[in-house]
């Protein structure tokens, strides 16, 4: 077990690690070939920060583990909410009135809405549901496209934060390879001990996903704004978590349709799903009443996740 655990581990390890370079890499290529900062912004960054769940997703499903890309998923959604937004809320206040933040939060309820309300009409996702996710992530997207034209979303920071205005060929190539080929290793790692850990252990798959894979696979945006609380910027990053939800609902979610069906079990119905609902219009609504997430409400949030790990790691749901 102990070497099965560590294994998973390496995994996420080497998944994290491909992910970031893939996007350095197809972002420097991009600055190469001379596309503009929005567009790489809009492309390559906005969907190339899904590639590990997105790989996980389709591997676990291919494999027959869809309980891992389920809660991925969902358990990603859930951890973004709580613990990204709430562990930095602790170091440094995180303000909701920021502009146009609204017009994202009710996107999230749209997207939120339409994941959950086919889930629960279907108890699946399949390629009918895959169909309608992708709708979905094109109607986000051309609101995407619409707010940075009209300059309320400018990416050019992010874009050269991962790649300089004059990358060098020969390395950006490289970030670029070893990304192509340490995702599917890393995701196989992931996937394959997950799955086996979740056995040994005789609890359901989605377990695995909504704990050490969701987590694992929200690492890189809590290192994110909480570099951002540190400076004091943590609010920046707040339409970009909501952002990242609901890409994980509508990209991640169709790809897991259209790779197979995925099936949720009676607990994820009756917990998982309602927790993520309850975390989503938990902070939506602090962004419509314009509340911000202070330390004591960091602290809550924090609170509810912790509670929620332990129940999963105790409760011994099959």
């Amino acid at each position: 077990m102990a070497l099965t655990a560590l294994l998973l581990f390496v995994g996420l390890a080497i998944l994290l690690a491909a992910g970031d370079m893939l996007v350095r890499g197809a972002a420097g290529l991009a600055r190469i070939a001379n596309i503009p900062p929005l567009i790489v912004g809009l492309t390559v960054v906005a969907f190339g920060t899904s590639a590990p769940e997105l790989v996980v997703t389709i591997q676990a499903v291919s494999e027959g583990a869809a309980g891992i890309a389920v809660g991925n998923i969902v358990g990603s959604n859930i951890a973004n909410i709580l613990m990204v937004l709430g562990l930095p809320a602790i170091l440094a206040p995180i303000a909701l009135n920021i502009p146009k933040l609204e017009r994202h939060a009710v996107a999230l309820l749209l997207a939120t809405a339409l994941f959950c309300g086919l889930i629960y009409r279907s108890g699946s996702i399949g390629t009918f549901e895959a169909m309608l996710f992708s709708g979905g992530m094109v109607l986000y997207f051309a609101q995407m496209v619409s707010e940075a034209r009209s300059g309320g979303s400018d990416m050019t920071a992010e874009v050269e934060e991962l790649a300089p205005e004059k990358p060098r060929l020969t390395p950006t190539l490289l970030f670029l390879i070893t990304g192509l080929v340490g995702l599917p290793i890393g995701a196989t790692l992931l996937v394959d001990n997950g799955s086996s850990l979740a056995k040994m252990l005789g609890i359901r798959d989605e377990i695995i996903g909504l704990t050490v894979v969701a987590f694992g696979t929200s690492l890189p945006e809590l290192a994110t704004v909480l570099a951002a609380a540190m400076k004091k910027q943590s609010s920046v990053v707040a339409g970009s978590i909501i952002g990242s939800n609901i890409f994980n609902m509508l990209f991640v979610g169709a790809a897991a349709g259209f790779a197979g069906t995925s099936v949720f079990t009676d607990a994820a119905l009756r917990i998982d799903l309602p927790m993520m609902i309850a975390a989503t219009a938990i902070i939506t609504g602090m962004i419509f009443i314009k509340k911000d997430i202070t330390r004591l409400i960091g602290c809550g949030f924090i609170a509810i996740y912790t509670g929620y790990i332990i129940y999963l790691a105790t409760a011994g749901l099959i």
